[in-house]
């Protein structure tokens, strides 16, 4: 009957787009490595990694790479999405280790300087800024690493279904 339909059959088309879901995948990989390499490193966990910007590897680099090699492995290296798609790719992987890198430099610096001031100092008491914001270019290219293959190994089980 028209109208009928359940949620899960409406809903369905979405979980089989072969784009969309390699470049979730690829981020929630990406997100949920630095969640576990940061509970490693500092020995307790810390949900916020997995909505933090910055760290290895660079989620950014991952969804982006994702969804570029998804359409050009989908729609072919010619067409004019996987242009567009790789043209934006290379601007969010510049940007993550240009601008952003820089501006969490400058929060560090700016921190320490706060931290120096006396304890009478109106910005003695103010909240320190985010320092992890950009990326390294090895964890852009780990980033991008993931989420080539994560794309292509969602290729190979879209072909295999």
């Amino acid at each position: 009957m028209p109208g009928t339909s359940s949620l899960s059959s409406r809903h369905s088309p979405i979980f089989k787009n072969y784009v969309l879901v390699s470049a979730v995948v690829a981020v929630l990989i990406s997100q949920s490595v630095k969640f576990f390499l940061s509970w490693y490193k500092e020995r307790r966990f810390d949900l916020k990694w997995f909505v933090w910007s910055g760290g290895m590897p660079s989620s950014h680099s991952a969804i982006v790479t994702a969804l570029a090699t998804a359409i050009g492995l989908q729609d072919g290296l010619g067409s004019s999405e996987f242009a567009m798609a790789l043209i934006f790719a290379c601007i969010v992987m510049y940007d993550a280790t240009g601008v952003r890198l820089q501006a969490g430099r400058q929060a560090e610096v700016l921190n320490r300087i706060v931290y120096g001031l006396p304890a009478d100092h109106p910005l003695a008491e103010s909240t320190p800024l985010r320092e992890l914001l950009g990326h390294t270019p090895l964890q852009v290219i780990v980033g991008c690493l993931l989420g080539i293959l994560t794309a292509f190994i969602g290729k190979l089980i879209v072909r295999v279904q």
